[in-house]
C-alpha cells in the first residue's frame, strides 16, 4: 500500500458503506490514514473496514446514526480508543427525500435537517476539541450541486445550501486553530444515492445526462480525490471555499 499524503493522520468518514463516502475510505486508506468509517448500514460498512483492512490499512468500522447526538459521542470515545486522536472529519452522510414542492412531508423535512445539517454539526462538535488542542485539523463537508437549486429538491438543496453557511461560519471560527473547512459540492455522481432518486432510464435521468457539458456520470473516486486533497497539507491554504465537481453543470443554464 503507498503511503503518501496523508500518512500518520486519522480521519473519520460519515456515510462510508457506499460511494463517495466509501471511495474517500478507499482513497485516504491508500494515501495512508487511519480511517474510521461510520454508517447506519451496520453490514456494509463493517465489510469495507475488513476490506480495507486486509489489504494493509487500519480501519475501524462504526454503525452510527450521526443525527442522534448521543450516538456520535459514543462513537468518538470509540476512535479515541483505537487511533488516540483525529486530524480529519468528512461529513459526508446524507439523505435526498425527492418530492415537487407541494408533495415534500413534514417527516422529509425533519429526516434530512437531521442528518444533513445536525449530524454534520454534531461529528464536527465531536472532533473539533481535540482538533483545537492539536492546532490542526481538516473538515470537509459534502454537500451538493443541487444547493444551487434543483428540481424536485425542495429539503434536500436547502439543508445543503445551509451547509455551505455552515462551513464559511466554521471555517472563520476555527482559523485561529488552524482547522481548515471546506465544502463539497458534487453531482451528478454515480452513486446508489443518486441511483435511488433518479431511476436509470427515466426522462428526469436522461435530461440530468444531458445537461452535463463533459457528456458523463461523474465517478465516486473523482470527488473522492478531490476531498483527500482538501484534508492534505497541500490545501493548507484553502479554507471556507466551495468547490463543485460536476461535469460543468454549475456553468450551464439548466437547473438539473
Amino acid at each position: 500500500m503507498d503511503q503518501g499524503r496523508l500518512k500518520n493522520r486519522v480521519a473519520i468518514i460519515t456515510g462510508a458503506a457506499r460511494g463517495i463516502g466509501k471511495a474517500t475510505a478507499i482513497k485516504m486508506t491508500n494515501e495512508g490514514a487511519s480511517v474510521a468509517l461510520l454508517d447506519i448500514l451496520s453490514r456494509e460498512v463493517g465489510q469495507v473496514a475488513e476490506e480495507l483492512n486486509e489489504v494493509g490499512g487500519d480501519a475501524l468500522g462504526l454503525t452510527i446514526d450521526v443525527s442522534c447526538k448521543h450516538e456520535v459521542d459514543k462513537m468518538m470515545k470509540l476512535v479515541l480508543e483505537r487511533f488516540d486522536t483525529v486530524d480529519i472529519l468528512v461529513n459526508n452522510a446524507g439523505v435526498v427525500c425527492p418530492a415537487p414542492i407541494e408533495e415534500v412531508k413534514e417527516e422529509d423535512c425533519d429526516n434530512a435537517i437531521k442528518v444533513n445539517l445536525k449530524g454534520s454539526l454534531f461529528c464536527a462538535q465531536a472532533v473539533v476539541p481535540i482538533m483545537k488542542k492539536n492546532r490542526s485539523g481538516r473538515i470537509v463537508n459534502v454537500g451538493s450541486r443541487a444547493s444551487l437549486g434543483k428540481l424536485d429538491r425542495t429539503v434536500y438543496s436547502a439543508t445543503k445550501a445551509g451547509l455551505i453557511g455552515i462551513t464559511r461560519t466554521w471555517a472563520l471560527e476555527l482559523a485561529p486553530y488552524n482547522i481548515n473547512v471546506n465544502y463539497v459540492g458534487p453531482g451528478p455522481i454515480a452513486t446508489e444515492l443518486f441511483a435511488s432518486a433518479n431511476p436509470e432510464n427515466s426522462e428526469n435521468t436522461k435530461a440530468i445526462l444531458n445537461a452535463i457539458p463533459l457528456k458523463r456520470m461523474g465517478k465516486p473516486e473523482e470527488v473522492a480525490h478531490l476531498i483527500s486533497f482538501l484534508a492534505s497539507e497541500e490545501a493548507s491554504f484553502i479554507t471556507g471555499q466551495t468547490m463543485f465537481i460536476c461535469g460543468g453543470v454549475t456553468v450551464g443554464t439548466a437547473h438539473y
